[in-house]
């Protein structure tokens, strides 16, 4: 009796469910049939953006307008996520081109980056040398100086070239001729010949201390570096050199509304085949497109003000607190080291597959992207494990005193470092130190009976450890990268691996 009853009111319930979708007419034609489950929407649905009310199938005018503002503003916020790249090189250039004229200034760190350059996780370990290159008024070349580690990025953030040790040049140095997107002419011989997809793009290349200091390497550079069009090939004027150390710098992009002005700007300015449709396309749906005026009315305005906000604090939670272990180094345990690359440098879950979580991390998070950050290269290249979260999954506190344990035999060919970023900028932590950071470049740090190596962190320097110690401020989160310059195998393997950063009363 129950199980009738039961089934008599769920057959009820159906039918009142259904009832809305039918016909309005109660006849029944020639031509009618029974319409499958799903095909049709009832005239009213509760849903996450409230009330939806249709008229047999027409959605009314409310329910419309309700509608068209979802659409603008969850296309806004995929926007917002796949143009982070693009925004982050133009934010670059923008920059770059404060200190010097483009296709022809080297804005080199001759005495290291300090936290008063707010540039996204630099480090203090080698001599920076950016140049922003622009092929619009035809091919550029640059001669890259020897013995340097170096990439080039198109203006979509994508990789094009490395040069200098993992170049074609490998580490001799050489010419790279830079070509226009679609460019037909002849190629002259003796370079190494660069076809990427935008106009402009970024050349950045480090340089590394010889016996502590960076005077043999800078005046490397200088004597090596040249950047011309080809045009003036016979004739080159000379590179102007800047040091961008101790100079008060922003090269991080904004996360506002003025994030759309930036992306239009490129937009307007570079090829699309650069891109790809769908991204284009998702530009195009918010006002952002080719050879057409972005002007936002006050709606649209206010959908993207909102998008950009949602927005940054997604970049903020891919970059700070992912979901899912597939973005660290230890995915079988609860270790917090995170990878910097996962889905690899083309940012893909398997061959042909966007990772937008991976993509949308790193470019929020770091600038330069190239293969050789992500294979393995035992005693050659660097390895970036880091972390923004303590041994209990906990946020970093400014205000509290963390210990990092690296075990002894560390293995590096070259040299390790440990440098503490701010979360707001991802850039160094400002502080009363030269350089938040320790590093076994120094011969004052410490080293443990046992070899271990132990790093502080805290507003206070632990007594007899100062050159052991980051200093952190009270109410300002950070995060930090240790960084292996020439990994051997034992990272490789997993035979050795850092200690988790611990809280020390």
């Amino acid at each position: 009796m129950k199980t009738t009853l039961a089934f008599a009111v769920h057959l009820l319930l159906g039918f009142a469910i259904a009832a809305p979708v039918l016909p309005a007419s109660a006849e029944t034609y020639k031509m009618t049939t029974e319409i499958a489950p799903g095909v049709a929407t009832p005239d009213t649905l509760q849903t996450s953006i409230g009330t939806l009310k249709l008229n047999d199938g027409f959605p009314t005018e409310e329910t419309t307008a309700k509608i068209w503002d979802n659409l603008d503003r969850s296309r806004a916020l995929q926007a917002y996520l796949l143009a982070i790249p693009i925004v982050n090189q133009a934010g670059m250039r923008d920059t770059l081109l404060t200190f010097g004229p483009v296709n022809g200034t080297n804005v080199i760190w001759e005495d290291l980056v300090d936290p008063r350059t707010v540039e996204l996780t630099a480090n203090d370990n080698t001599i920076y040398s950016f140049i922003w290159i622009d092929t619009k008024g035809g091919p550029v070349v640059v001669k890259i100086p020897p013995k340097v580690l170096g990439t080039i990025n198109d203006f979509w953030y994508k990789w094009v070239i490395d040069v200098g040790v993992t170049g074609p040049d490998k580490g001799a140095g050489g010419k790279y001729l830079i070509l226009p997107p679609g460019y037909t002419d002849d190629v002259p011989d003796g370079y190494h010949v660069v076809r990427p997809t935008t106009f402009g793009m970024w050349t950045v290349f480090r340089s590394f201390l010889v016996d502590g200091k960076t005077a043999p390497s800078v005046e490397s550079v200088k004597n090596n570096l040249k950047i011309y069009p080809m045009a003036q090939k016979d004739d080159p004027s000379p590179v102007k050199f800047v040091n961008a150390s101790g100079i008060p710098a922003n090269f991080v992009m904004p996360t506002d509304y003025s994030f759309w002005e930036l992306l239009n700007t490129v937009i307007q300015d570079e090829p699309p085949e650069g891109s790809d449709p769908t991204t284009l396309g998702l530009f195009a749906s918010i006002g952002i497109e080719k050879g057409k005026p972005f002007a936002p009315d006050d709606r649209m305005k206010a959908i993207l003000t909102d998008a950009a906000n949602i927005g940054a604090v997604t970049a903020r939670s891919l970059a700070l607190d992912i979901r899912g272990r597939d973005a660290f180094f230890f995915p079988d345990s609860k270790s917090s080291w995170r990878l910097p690359f996962f889905g690899g440098y083309r940012f893909q879950s398997q061959p042909g597959v966007s990772n937008l979580d991976g993509a949308a991390f790193y470019y929020f998070f770091a600038t330069g992207v190239t293969p050789a950050m992500e294979e393995k290269m035992v005693g050659k290249g660097s390895q970036y494990p880091w972390t923004a979260l303590d041994a209990a999954g906990d946020p970093f506190d400014g205000g509290k005193a963390y210990r990092l344990t690296l075990p002894k035999d560390i293995p590096v060919k070259d040299f390790w470092s440990v440098i503490v970023y701010d979360n707001q900028t991802r850039s160094m932590l400002q502080t009363n130190q030269p350089a938040p950071s320790v590093s076994s470049q120094s011969s004052k740090v410490k080293a443990n009976a046992d070899g271990s190596v132990d790093v502080y962190f805290g507003p206070k320097a632990p007594d007899g450890l100062e050159s052991n110690w980051v200093e952190t401020i009270p109410g300002k989160g950070w995060f930090m990268i240790l960084r292996l310059y020439g990994p051997l195998e034992p990272w490789f393997d997993g035979s050795w691996r850092p200690g988790e950063i611990t809280k020390v009363e």
